[in-house]
């Protein structure tokens, strides 16, 4: 029990022709200190420290107000309703004005593959110049 729920039953007890002491008029050093604690504590008014008016919250609802609520069904159909695809010039040219200036940021060029030639010389060619620097018949 709490000291404040025992002071009330006493004072029901308390016979109704037993009017209250004045603090100062009580006897012995226990009274003097129970007049200082009754001082403090305000007479008229509501009690705060009783339940009474409350609504007690259940913990269900509470955690249910709380719950994350999952939007991805929402997003998806705002996202997918306006369906507007931009040129790839436009965005060709918003990616290159967003990347930086550094050259680690632009990406590298591409180069063409030089094929390699045909030789100008034909088989016969070839031939003719082994019989005549070699004289192989």
């Amino acid at each position: 029990m709490s000291a404040s729920l025992l002071r009330r039953s006493l004072e029901l007890l308390e016979s109704p022709g037993q009017a209250k002491v004045p603090p100062g008029l009580q006897a012995g050093p226990r009274a003097e200190g129970a007049a200082r604690r009754r001082k403090g504590a305000p007479e008229p008014g509501r009690n705060k420290a009783t339940v009474k008016g409350r609504v007690v919250k259940s913990a269900i609802e509470e955690y249910h107000k709380k719950k994350p609520v999952n939007h991805l069904r929402e997003n998806l159909q705002y996202m997918l309703k306006g369906r507007l695809v931009a040129d790839k010039a436009v965005t060709e040219q918003v990616l290159t004005q967003n990347r930086g200036r550094k050259s680690k940021d632009k990406p590298p060029e591409k180069t063409e593959k030089k094929k390699p030639k045909g030789t100008v010389f034909t088989e016969e060619d070839f031939r003719k110049f082994e019989r005549e620097y070699f004289g192989v018949p």
